[in-house]
């Protein structure tokens, strides 16, 4: 985690010139330049279209070939180098409202890592993303009214059906009954509903575990396994999330701002604060007023 922060510290964070009124940003990008290490807070997204695109994102390296897809998530490092010729279209999109759409919580995992989209990964619903992302760079172009509403209604879909897929995925508690699986997904999709909702209060897990009907070992596994963080780790981000809109607000003191989000003290905030973002709360705080 220190070595993740230290990196995160060196590199540069890009600041997206979206359009006037826009958290949109599309390109079709045919030069040879390679971009050095650097993170913003929107989602990329990469899809090449002719020849290939090498990608670094934290200590993952994927090689593009022509229609894959990568998702980007919002604030991790990443590299990109190009080859001497070719095409690809580059996605940046603030995807920061979603954190206030209920059911989105529940497939905030998915985002966790980068999302490499692929015929051989999601064999399924690989040309219905494609086919989606295409349309969206399409509507952004042709710029027409409504348009930026439409990419995100799209978006959402994308999102959907990724999230189905997760569900639905064997990997997922593997060797577990379909109607085990199930019930488990609607239990665990209450729960972080529920955590989104009270985030700022004193959440335990065993009041959790007991509200969803688990043992706490059973819970704490389960729940780990479905959001890919501990009890303890998740609840702290959500509180992060929160302060991350709150901190720009100048009305507030860094203290309150804390206070709100349901933290039980300034030091535990400003050490969660850097463990998850990399820069102090003041610090992120600065770098918002100059977006």
């Amino acid at each position: 985690m220190e070595n993740q922060q230290n990196a995160k510290n060196n590199a540069i964070h890009e600041m997206v010139a979206f359009r006037e009124n826009s958290t949109v940003l599309i390109w079709e990008n045919r030069l040879n330049l390679s971009y050095d290490s650097h993170w913003h807070t929107a989602m990329e997204i990469l899809i090449p279209m002719e020849n290939s695109y090498d990608v670094s994102v934290s200590s993952k390296n994927f090689h593009l070939l022509p229609r894959e897809i990568l998702l980007i998530p919002p604030g991790e490092i990443h590299s990109l180098h190009a080859p001497d010729i070719g095409l690809r279209y580059i996605y940046l999109i603030d995807i920061s409202f979603l954190n206030n759409i209920r059911n989105f919580v529940s497939i905030q995992a998915l985002m966790e890592q980068p999302v490499y989209i692929t015929r051989e990964n999601y064999p399924k619903i690989y040309e219905t993303i494609l086919d989606m992302f295409l349309e969206i760079k399409q509507m952004y172009f042709e710029d027409k009214e409504y348009s930026e509403m439409t990419i995100y209604s799209i978006l959402l879909k994308i999102f959907a059906e990724l999230g189905y897929h997760r569900a639905n995925n064997h990997e997922l508690f593997p060797n577990t009954r379909i109607y085990k699986k199930k019930e488990y997904i609607q239990k665990l999709n209450a729960v972080l509903d529920f955590i989104d909702l009270n985030y700022a209060e004193d959440l335990k897990l065993e009041h959790l575990a007991s509200m969803a009907g688990f043992s706490q070992y059973h819970f704490s596994r389960l729940f780990t396994e479905y959001t890919g963080h501990s009890f303890c780790d998740y609840v702290n981000l959500r509180r992060i999330k929160a302060t991350e809109s709150l901190l720009s607000n100048d009305n507030l003191s860094i203290t309150e701002i804390a206070m709100l989000s349901g933290f039980s003290s300034i030091a535990t905030f400003n050490r969660l604060f850097k463990k998850f973002k990399g820069c102090s709360p003041s610090e992120f705080r600065n770098l918002k007023k100059h977006m």
